[in-house]
């Protein structure tokens, strides 16, 4: 191909897939700004915002506790520190642009690292015959949006990137011929697992562990040989510089309360099984994966030249590997969608003939495109939920700010509503949206489905609270009983704060509502 045409064609794909990954990402953009404020997508969002705070307001920070969860104990949490330096890093380059530099870093950091990360795969698959099977189905597959979604400040977007390039660097090493390429992509792939589990050492180091396995079993010398020596170190390296950094080990409290823990995960979606007759597989991937077992026993069965196709079953034991551990909690639908993408352009390699190919992909596409639809042209009760929710926002954001103080004046609501309390107020909330916050999200369970006044007036005294914001009765009190596994009471507090706030018990005085929820101020002597 002329040299001209050649360039306008790779500026012509990367435009396309840009497009293509930036449009589905940020397809959510009337919910994340709204009324010129930003407001991200879920509560771990804020948390993450949260800490982002911190580090811009102290340089240099490294949290390893969180004050404004689970107060006044607080928590060790097993967030780290490379995401809260990535946002705050970002900011900095929006700071000339606008004052809500901080929010708006924190809006687009997932989008972009999705960004990169089609780029990496754009590049990296040059060799592929069907490269673009790979990098469409990583554009719009909703799973990988999700993760990777404006407004969505979570580690998931950056681990994405991380474990893409460390699989894609290892599956490199193996397949080129020449030693100096092979060394650089072992290197690469080291340094890109060690950040995945600096970043979360739970999916990365799952995956990391599951593919060494492989990779001994298949030829335990190649594990440890010479050539790989240089990427052990550096992978030991980086993992003992996290380790100095974030100088720190998980609480492990939380077992006291593992039969809490169990109930409480089943109130939130990542953590749900997903059934394999679910029909949520089509939407995430169409219907590839019903085919999938049979071009993985035709791809092994075809014999391999070059490095399109050679050297694959590595990648598709983590295919498998992830599609159980799916099963077992949503929240490997990220990583298992991801390897999938990686490793369609191998499965498809035994089909000669290409349009069969795109003809079948793009048959395939059908679930995935129906489910856009959805999104992108929601029905009226659709519409009127996503307006009332963002009406909803703004209103309890109204009322955090208004709990803003130089001094500490503890605040409790529901589990789900406090990191977003204390992002906007600058309060510590007795809930929170970790795992590690669970004796908080217990108490404040406790709290709201209380019947008798002196257990409810305890639980503030204890926890030092100076506010307490009552949110809707039924979701409040259906999701507090699911945590206890206990049954509803008949007059559970939450219902008086939310219902009659006339008859709520002296040491609560009413103070200010809104539509969505009512703030009470805590009147007890200490």
């Amino acid at each position: 191909m002329h040299p001209v045409g050649r360039s306008a064609l790779i500026v012509f794909e990367i435009t396309l897939l840009s497009a293509l990954i930036l449009a589905t990402r940020c397809a959510n953009y009337q919910d994340v700004f709204v009324a010129g404020n930003v407001y991200f997508v879920d509560a771990d969002c804020y948390a993450r915002m949260t800490r982002a705070q911190l580090v811009t307001e102290k340089p240099g920070l490294i949290i390893r506790h969180h004050e404004f969860e689970n107060f006044p104990q607080g928590t060790t949490p097993h967030t780290t520190a490379p995401l809260d330096y990535l946002i705050v890093a970002l900011s900095l380059f929006l700071n000339p642009f606008t004052t809500h530099a901080l929010e708006l870093a924190g809006a687009f950091v997932s989008p972009l690292l999705a960004l990169l990360g089609g780029w990496f795969l754009w590049w990296w698959s040059v060799k592929f015959r069907y490269r673009w099977v790979m990098l469409i189905l990583y554009a719009i597959s909703p799973i990988l949006v999700h993760g990777t979604e404006l407004g969505r400040p979570d580690h998931q977007s950056l681990l994405i990137l991380l474990v893409a390039i460390a699989i894609c660097a290892e599956w490199s090493s193996q397949t080129l011929q020449a030693a100096n390429m092979a060394g650089a992509w072992r290197l690469t792939s080291a340094a890109a697992w060690a950040l995945a589990i600096w970043v979360s050492a739970y999916e990365p180091l799952v995956l990391f562990l599951i593919l060494t396995a492989t990779a001994f079993m298949l030829n335990r010398r190649e594990v440890f040989a010479r050539d790989r020596r240089g990427g052990w170190i550096l992978f030991a390296a980086i993992i003992a510089i996290a380790f100095a950094i974030e100088l720190r080990v998980p609480s492990f409290g939380i077992l006291q309360s593992i039969g809490h823990l169990k109930n409480w995960g089943s109130t939130i979606g990542e953590l749900a099984h997903v059934s394999p007759m679910n029909p949520v597989w089509l939407n995430w991937c169409g219907f590839l994966p019903v085919v999938a077992p049979v071009l993985i026993w035709m791809s092994i069965r075809t014999p391999r030249n070059g490095a399109s196709g050679g050297r694959a079953p590595p990648i598709y034991v983590l295919l498998i590997a992830t599609y159980f551990l799916t099963i077992w909690q949503a929240r490997w639908g990220y990583f298992f969608v991801l390897i999938f993408a990686l490793a369609l352009p191998a499965l498809l390699v035994p089909i000669k003939s290409s349009a069969a190919v795109w003809i079948a992909f793009v048959l395939s596409m059908f679930p995935i495109l129906r489910d856009w639809d959805e999104r992108l042209w929601p029905n009226e009760a659709q519409l009127a939920g996503r307006v009332e929710r963002r009406i909803e926002s703004a209103q309890i954001r109204d009322l955090a700010l208004s709990l803003r103080s130089p001094e500490v004046h503890p605040f409790l609501a529901p589990w789900w509503l406090s990191p977003s309390i204390a992002y906007w107020s600058g309060q510590p909330g007795v809930a929170g949206s970790s795992h590690e916050s669970l004796n908080g999200i217990e108490e404040t369970a406790r709290f709201f489905l209380s019947e008798n006044l002196q257990e409810a007036r305890a639980i503030l005294e204890k926890r030092h609270v100076a506010w307490v914001l009552a949110y809707d009765f039924d979701r409040v009190a259906q999701n507090s009983a699911a945590i206890l596994n206990e049954p509803l009471p008949r007059e559970p507090l939450s219902r008086v704060l939310d219902r009659t706030p006339s008859h709520a018990p002296p040491f609560l005085v009413f103070s200010a509502q809104t539509p969505a929820c009512k703030l009470y101020a805590v009147a007890i002597e200490r």
